[in-house]
């Protein structure tokens, strides 16, 4: 069981959600810029050190505002189905709402969408790699 309190397991939750999805948008945002770098030079080499600032500040606002919704009471932290550590509240989605909202867009927006950019980054990748392997082949 969870032994340390109902403040600890909500910033035990807190922090497993907001390093979570700092993590996966962290990745999201490197796979478009090496897709931007290597598929689209022209935009890629402009990129600077301040762009990349702004985007590890925007990956850490985008995480905060997933991970501070439950304390904002959309969506609920609490002990996990075995109890030994605290998340989501995943069974309060059955009974709530609110909480089912919360479920949803946090798939949709922490694992859908980050997905979908990072496969597609590096398919774009790979198919400008295969072609340019083409065009050397070539000459």
């Amino acid at each position: 069981r969870w032994l340390y309190g109902k403040q600890f397991c909500l910033f035990y939750a807190f922090c497993g959600v907001l390093f979570g999805i700092c993590s996966l948008s962290t990745l999201t945002l490197l796979s478009t810029v090496c897709c931007l770098k290597i598929c689209f030079p022209a935009y890629g080499n402009r990129f600077k050190r301040e762009h990349g600032q702004i985007l590890i500040a925007c990956a850490w606002t985008y995480a905060a505002l997933f991970a501070c919704s439950p304390l904002a009471h959309w969506g609920e932290y609490g002990a996990e189905p075995y109890g030994t550590a605290c998340c989501i509240d995943w069974r309060s989605t059955n009974v709530n709402a609110v909480a089912m909202s919360y479920t949803v867009v946090l798939f949709v927006f922490c694992f859908v969408l980050p997905c979908g950019v990072i496969v597609t980054s590096y398919s774009l990748i790979l198919v400008t790699v295969k072609e340019s392997r083409k065009a050397v082949e070539q000459h």
